[in-house]
């Protein structure tokens, strides 16, 4: 019977319901989904989770392999990391969520115990790729607090709260009738209860000697056997742990008051030694002063010198402040090794896993609260070893994250040449000593990089090829800075809290290794990769003045706005022809005025030294308006074809020309409408300027701390009709998002008064329901945009007397090898102006503005989200295909600016960039997240890019490794789409065919939710849209249909970290940040889930257990070697009955189901299902043949038996018979 398949039912549905209900029919468009075939279909797509990389979280136990060479890490979230070799990593995690006190291997058994806070105990099995729980047993009455699972045993100790200890076979799980009662094993003269059990082991030399330690300093020595006390030791202090000696003769206890006891088994009545590690010694021979607990301690031995005892804690009250410390004591030398972190727990790594053998102590693995480090005792002054493992994401917090796939094959080894020269020196020159696993043999080869910037300002780039992660290059962006130090500033440790340099956003081309980063103090960084060293004197400085309102001054303030320049459409708005001013532009920095020009950081002055990788090419600073601190950069882009940057925040945006290093547009939001656009937004009504009070903040004291630089993000978890882009709570209101981003600091002429009442007076005649305040900010927001036509005549001719007279002032300031953007008092700035639109807007994209204050209000705040570089036609029914920018706003419209380049070469150096406005494309609900070009086949059109080349080579290597940037896309036949237009915003996405400007498809992806991220990547050899929803829901739509393909259910939003670094990338990959220490890598390929088991690292490996040491032939003889227990005689069902079934229960594991259902599911299990079928029928054709064989001897045998008959009574009458 031909298996139902559920999935294609559903496309089929989708499909037609997409085509019938989103698709709009217009008179000469042709259907472009009759052109394209998708190949995308529901099968395509499954969720998986894949590996899961960084330092475990919150780390609470810890336990080594000896024989396998596997280390296992549990968290106080349930969790468990299982760490082998360089790659080898595993994540499980416990269903209950509840803390792991304690694990234990079953050496060399491929199997972990994992004891939990709730009083469970589980059975991991580690050899499948994917561990899973075998057997769990969860008890009722009583809590755990210690296990012991001796070396080679099935029997596991559980010592409890009560002070009582069971035992546990490991392999069924199930409890023994054998248990050690507190008040068995204790004094009987004892009134008082022992306290918990903190410490189990058993004699290395005697099996059958159990020492279990209590916490309130009482260790006892039970007999197995017997079942009584041996004998029992005494001290005052609790006992924190306890470490026997290998022969078995002594055993030392750590206790609360920083003290190590040291006790001979057969002499209980005190100690053989008392010693205090780090107490002070008086004279008069006193007892020393306490110290802080020792919380463990570890005894090993070794062949050839004195022993090592290790341990954390103990050290003097009187050390305030001071960091953690490990405690190696060696013979008659003691070191203290200081920690970053505070000590979760530690391990001794030795030669043997054999208790009663010389340990030889080799490496002293310590796990702390927030790193992992591996100490080599094998050399002088103990060197730590060189950490494989990607455990320092969260070196400093991640404020961002992102992802590429598929990037080029040349990209890692460059990043890692440049990379392996920042490594620390001091390290052990041995190998890693956690060395178990072995990798994952995955088809998957093509090159993944994620690169996370910090708080502290640094940025980091992973090979995340293969399902590892390595780190490969650090770049610290603070260096570009200088860093208070003065006694005036805030302290350092406050500096830090603020973290003024944390990244933001960030933009990278990875063909042209051209990286742009924002950062939280709203500034911007533009970096070439090189592979020599550099020392640049004078860094690059641009200064931008970013505001988009006045006061409510019937006329401008100093500070106001500059006359308004209109040049036409393909003039420039580069101010570089200009000379600059006899005094570079200052801002106010004295107590008696507003802040004003002045930026949050202070760029080095000194020269900068520049390593290989990633070196400073500009700087670009936003400087505080009238007292207003710049607001955080929203929108980032870079273009290494066109040498462009592209920020924008909510008041606007700007952009620079990297290569030239100038200012070529810096236009409030509400600037890009043209006149006749629809979704032009109506500025708010205007305020009185707020004035300062208090003291002027100092330079650091302009930065908002870590907590807000997701304040967007934070907004944007409400119903999307409101708006995410007023980072300070409504502090910056609507004046200081509608000045003039040209606003300089002197008084207008009397000509620009007369222009400003005369157009006033105008708008006021054309709308009396503004007040006199609206009218006057409405006359000043739209004389900034396409002027009326009316009006052109006399604003041209105005414009150019006005530049005849500035031609030699300048908007940008240069000085000193710094370009200062800041406005200049005198020059205004050149502009060009829209294009008016000739066209109509469908009236699919014609939705109602509310007239209402709060509509407006709203609106005003407006902030830009995203950009898209592209070539593309710029305004309707083009023919030509020119350089654009689609520019995507909070309130879901999407823009195209067009934009004018000059030639190659030295052209491009010298020559301006023309920039025009063309008006609104498209809106949609929502602010826009994403947005994508398509060519009439369907196929992705990236943005143009320039081949990467060593800017510090030769001039004949630059040219040679130079590329332009590829051609235009061919343009379009009159009448004819070439491009589709893919837009993707917080509610919806929208198709629209391009010259044309219609609306193709339409989808609401979310009504009661909203998306957070979008991407649009390439699966399968085809094209996708895939979003990650607030309600936790990933989906995926086909384009350009958008027909949904995928949509699960995986992981409802709990934290804002997910949201801010949850990213796509191509090929079915994605991850997000799913603690403050760990990356979780996801995909949404059926592929990558189908290959996954072959792809991931393998724990176990079939390794032989080293033999057991030689007694000796006097040992044997005289017995004074290592004494055996039969277990089983002892602590069988036979011998100590059934324990109370109350006391816990056993519930079975999946583990066993899990790993049939997966070896069912892949190729594997076909195989053998194939195989056992064909066993079973030539087994059943094999005994058919043997039945058929019977039969016919049996009818062979008869008839035989028939013709003897027949001769016999042949001749016989009937009578004779």
């Amino acid at each position: 019977m031909k298996k139902f398949n559920i999935r294609k039912v559903l496309d089929g549905l989708t499909a037609a319901s997409s085509s019938s209900s989103s698709a709009t029919s217009h008179s000469g468009t042709p259907r472009e989904n009759d052109v394209i075939q998708e190949t995308l279909q529901s099968e395509h797509f499954q969720l998986c989770k894949t590996v899961r990389h960084g330092f475990p979280y919150q780390p609470s136990s810890m336990a080594f392999d000896p024989v396998q060479k596997i280390l296992a890490i549990g968290t106080q979230t349930g969790a468990l990391r299982l760490f082998g070799r360089a790659g080898v990593e595993c994540y499980c995690q416990h269903e209950s969520g509840s803390a792991v006190i304690q694990l234990q291997f079953l050496v060399n058994e491929g199997a972990l115990v994992s004891a939990l806070a709730d009083d469970s105990i589980h059975l991991w099995n580690l050899r499948q790729k994917i561990p899973a729980i075998l057997h769990s047993l969860k008890f009722n009455r009583e809590r755990i607090t210690y296990c012991h699972l001796p070396f080679q045993s099935k029997w596991l100790y559980i010592g409890t709260e009560r002070g009582n200890i069971h035992i546990v076979n490991v392999e069924s799980f199930t409890l023994s009738g054998y248990v050690i009662m507190w008040n068995k094993a204790i004094e009987l003269s004892t009134k008082t209860h022992p306290g918990p059990v903190v410490h189990i082991s058993d004699n290395p030399m005697d099996e059958g000697k159990l020492l279990i330690g209590f916490e309130c300093g009482v260790v006892v020595l039970w007999d197995l056997k017997c079942k009584k006390a041996d004998y029992r030791y005494t001290y005052d202090e609790a006992i924190h742990s306890v470490a026997w000696h290998h022969e078995g003769k002594q055993f030392v206890c750590s206790h609360s008051d920083g003290t190590l006891t040291t006790w001979n088994v057969r002499a209980p009545a005190k100690p053989a030694q008392i010693i205090t590690p780090h107490g002070k010694q008086p004279k008069d021979g006193k007892k020393p002063e306490p110290c802080k607990p020792i919380l463990k301690v570890e005894y090993k031995t070794t062949r050839a010198g004195d022993p090592f005892m290790v341990l954390s804690g103990g050290l003097s009250y009187d050390t305030v402040g001071r960091r953690a410390c490990l405690t190696v004591m060696h013979g008659k030398s003691t070191a203290v090794l200081e920690m970053d972190y505070p000590i979760v727990d530690f391990l001794t790594l030795c030669e043997t896993p054999y208790p009663n053998d010389f340990q030889e102590p080799y490496a002293v693995v310590v796990l702390l609260e927030k790193d992992l480090v591996v100490i080599d005792l094998g050399q002088i002054g103990y060197p730590i070893f060189e950490n494989p493992y990607p455990l320092t994401i969260h070196e400093s917090p991640v404020t961002c994250c992102e992802y590429f796939a598929d990037c080029p094959a040349e990209l890692i080894p460059a990043l890692y040449s440049v990379g392996s020269r920042q490594k620390r020196q001091g390290y052990s020159k041995k190998e890693w000593p956690i060395s178990g696993g072995n990798w994952g043999q995955g088809t998957q080869s093509y090159p993944e990089i994620i690169i996370t910037g910090h708080a502290d300002g640094s940025i980091k780039f992973w090979d995340a090829s293969a399902l590892m992660l390595q780190v490969l290059y650090k770049l610290k962006t603070a260096k570009v800075f200088e860093r208070a130090r003065s006694k005036e500033e805030k302290p350092s440790t406050e500096i830090v809290e603020e973290d003024p340099f944390a990244i933001q956003t960030l933009s990278w081309c990875p063909e042209s290794r051209m990286l742009c980063v924002a950062g939280v103090s709203a500034h911007i960084i533009v970096y070439r990769f090189s592979k020599q060293e550099i020392t640049t004197e004078t860094v690059q400085l641009l200064e931008v003045r970013m505001q988009c309102e006045f006061s409510d001054g019937d006329s401008p303030d100093p500070g106001g706005e500059q006359t308004p320049t209109l040049p036409t459409p393909g003039a420039s708005s580069s101010p570089q022809e200009s000379e600059p001013p006899t005094q570079p532009s200052t801002g106010s920095n004295s107590c008696d005025g507003p802040r004003d020009n002045i930026p949050c950081l202070k760029v080095r002055s000194s020269p900068l030294k520049q390593s290989p990788g990633y070196q400073v090419e500009l700087v670009i600073q936003l400087v505080w308006v009238s007292g207003e601190p710049p607001q955080p950069i929203t929108g980032l882009a870079i273009n290494s074809s066109y040498g462009l940057v592209v920020f924008g925040n909510s008041n606007g945006l700007a952009v620079v020309d990297y290569l030239q290093k100038t200012l070529l547009l810096n236009m409030g939001t509400s600037e890009l409408y043209s006149p006749s656009d629809p979704y032009q937004r109506q500025p708010r009504s205007p305020r009185k300027q707020r004035q300062p009070s208090g003291d002027i903040p100092t330079v650091t004291s302009c930065m908002s701390r870590l907590s807000n630089l997701y304040t967007e993000s934070v907004k944007k978890l409400r119903s999307s009709h409101l708006t995410a882009c007023d980072t300070n709570d409504g502090s910056n209101t609507s004046e200081d998002r509608c000045k003039s981003p040209t606003s300089g600091s002197t008084s207008p002429c009397n000509s620009d008064d007369e222009r400003k009442q005369k157009f006033i007076q105008k708008v006021k005649f054309k709308s009396r329901r503004f007040s006199k305040t609206v009218a006057n900010d409405f006359a000043k927001m739209s004389r900034k945009i396409s002027s009326s036509s009316e009006q052109k005549p006399d604003l041209e001719a105005r414009f150019q007397r006005l530049r005849s007279l500035t031609c030699k002032k300048r908007f940008c300031s240069v000085k000193e090898g710094k370009v200062a953007a800041r406005m200049s008092q005198k020059g205004p700035i050149c502009r060009t102006k829209s294009a008016p639109n000739s066209y109509a807007k469908d009236n699919s994209f014609i939705r109602s503005r509310s007239s209402s204050v709060t509509s407006i209000d709203r609106e005003s705040r407006e902030a830009i989200s995203s950009f898209h570089f592209c070539e593309s036609f710029p305004r309707k029914m083009d023919s030509l295909v020119s350089p654009c920018v689609l520019v995507g706003t909070t309130q879901g419209t999407v823009m195209m600016v067009a934009l004018s380049l000059p030639p190659g070469g030295d052209q491009r150096l010298q020559q301006p960039v023309g920039i025009s406005s063309c008006g609104t494309l498209v809106s949609l609900k929502g602010g826009i997240l994403t947005m994508a070009l398509l060519d009439a086949t369907g196929t992705l059109l990236p943005p143009a890019y320039e081949s990467w080349y060593d800017p510090n080579a030769s001039d004949e290597d630059k040219e040679k490794n130079r590329r332009r940037r590829p051609a235009s896309p061919p343009s379009s036949q009159e009448g004819q789409d070439s491009q589709f237009a893919v837009l993707c915003s917080e509610k919806q996405a929208k198709v629209v065919a391009m010259p044309s400007q219609t609306r193709i498809y339409k989808h609401n992806i979310t009504e009661s939710s909203f998306v957070l991220r979008a991407d649009v990547v390439q699966m399968a050899g085809a094209n996708c849209i895939a979003c990650f929803c607030a309600n936790g829901h990933i989906m995926t739509l086909s384009l350009p249909s958008l027909r949904p393909l995928l949509d699960v259910n995986y992981l409802p939003l709990t934290d804002m970290r997910i949201a801010r670094t949850f990213c796509f990338s191509n090929l079915g990959q994605a991850l997000y940040l799913t603690s403050p220490t760990e990356i979780q890598r996801i995909t949404y390929s059926q592929e990558t889930c189908d290959n996954l088991q072959e792809m991931l690292s393998e724990l176990f490996t079939p390794v032989e257990t080293p033999e057991a040491p030689n007694r000796g032939f006097f040992k044997g003889l005289f017995g004074g070697g290592a004494q055996s227990l039969d277990r089983e005689d002892l602590f069988g069902e036979t011998a100590s009955g059934k324990a109370s079934r109350s006391l816990a229960q056993h519930i079975p594991g999946p583990g066993g189901m899990e790993g049939m259902k997966g070896a069912a599911s892949g190729v594997v299990g076909d195989l053998a299902r194939a195989r056992i079928a064909l066993d079973e029928r030539g087994q059943k054709l094999g005994e058919l043949d043997e039945r058929t064989a019977a039969m016919m001897a049996s009818a062979d045998s008869f008839s035989k038996h028939a013709h003897d008959m027949m001769l016999k009574y042949k001749d016989k009458k009937w009578y004779q018979l």
